[in-house]
């Protein structure tokens, strides 16, 4: 993609046709570069710093490519009692996720990051959702993997696909559960002068 377009406001440091989605709902006009960054469970850290420490890797690698472009970058995290739920590496993993989040509550944060290392600017902010998962039996969750869709999510399950009927509710952002925060999203966007959806 060529990201010298004057149309294009902003690098979208992510792979994820979620947050894409997202954004384009929103009418923004940016492009695609994911990060290379490889991700490992940083331990000791708290999930917010977890969080938020990824998404400012990701800005940061792209921006070494791009340094005059404005880069938006995000991590989502799944948390159970402070443990950290990425995406499941195979189908037992899955298991163990779904059952572990089942008839309880967790918690879904993202960490955000804009950066342009021309201009020196870097702000990020985690957002917190609370999210309440209905009781699971055996049939539910080997049905649910089997549908493939846990398999590249954060904690195993899609709120904006089949596994939406697996949530009862949540206490916060919908979209930071999708995997982007769009009202602090836009608001740093905004405030940098990056894009307006107005």
């Amino acid at each position: 993609m060529n990201n010298n377009k004057k149309n294009e406001a902003f690098i979208l440091a992510s792979g994820s046709p979620r947050r894409r989605e997202l954004l384009r709902q929103l009418g923004f006009s940016f492009t695609v570069i994911p990060s290379r960054l490889e991700e490992t469970n940083q331990r000791g850290m708290e999930p917010r710093g977890h969080a938020t420490y990824y998404a400012k890797e990701k800005a940061k690698e792209v921006a070494q490519r791009y340094p005059e472009q404005w880069v938006l970058a995000a991590d989502t995290i799944v948390v159970v009692a402070e443990e950290i739920f990425g995406k499941p590496v195979n189908v037992t993993e899955a298991t163990a996720m779904l059952s572990r989040l089942s008839g309880r509550s967790h918690h879904v944060i993202t960490g955000v990051c804009l950066l342009n290392a021309q201009c020196g600017v870097e702000e990020s902010q985690a957002v917190e959702t609370e999210v309440f998962m209905r009781r699971l039996d055996t049939a539910d969750i080997e049905g649910y993997i089997a549908t493939g869709e846990p398999m590249d999510k954060a904690g195993a399950y899609g709120i904006q696909g089949i596994g939406g009927c697996l949530v009862q509710r949540i206490e916060g952002s919908y979209s930071n559960v999708v995997g982007l925060p769009l009202c602090e999203t836009v608001e740093l966007l905004r405030r940098h002068r990056v894009a307006d959806p107005f």
